[in-house]
């Protein structure tokens, strides 16, 4: 909780100081932004390195379907990519690739979720 709490304020930090050279040095304000946006990405791919690890130990207790922990991993990390990626386009002025950027990640989700859904579908028609 603690560390969210110190995301927070770096990100509150990082938007006040680009702030300042708002007016004056527009071109501060983009390394600002992206400097704090890039240590907070840092932040996130070490806390989903922790939760890969967990994930792992989770794994070991599933007999069946030991691939789909693996695809779900994937796509949370292209969620995460995509979504950073877009809205970096979008603070700097380019919405239009950050709208691409945001229908290539949703389509890639949906293309690595075929698997896990193709296997609820075979599941299903046991059943029946």
């Amino acid at each position: 909780m603690l560390e969210v709490v110190k995301i927070g304020m770096l990100g509150l930090v990082g938007v006040l100081m680009a702030l300042q050279f708002k007016s004056s040095k527009q071109e501060y304000t983009f390394y600002i932004g992206f400097g704090a946006a890039l240590l907070i990405f840092y932040y996130v791919v070490r806390c989903l390195y922790s939760l890969a690890s967990q994930l792992g130990v989770l794994q070991n207790y599933l007999v069946v379907g030991q691939g789909y922990l693996g695809t779900l991993l994937k796509i949370v990390g292209i969620t995460y990519i995509c979504e950073f990626s877009a809205g970096i386009c979008k603070d700097a002025g380019f919405s239009s690739v950050a709208g691409q950027i945001e229908v290539l990640g949703k389509l890639t989700v949906m293309f690595a979720g075929l698997p896990i859904l193709l296997a609820v579908i075979e599941q299903i028609q046991q059943f029946m």
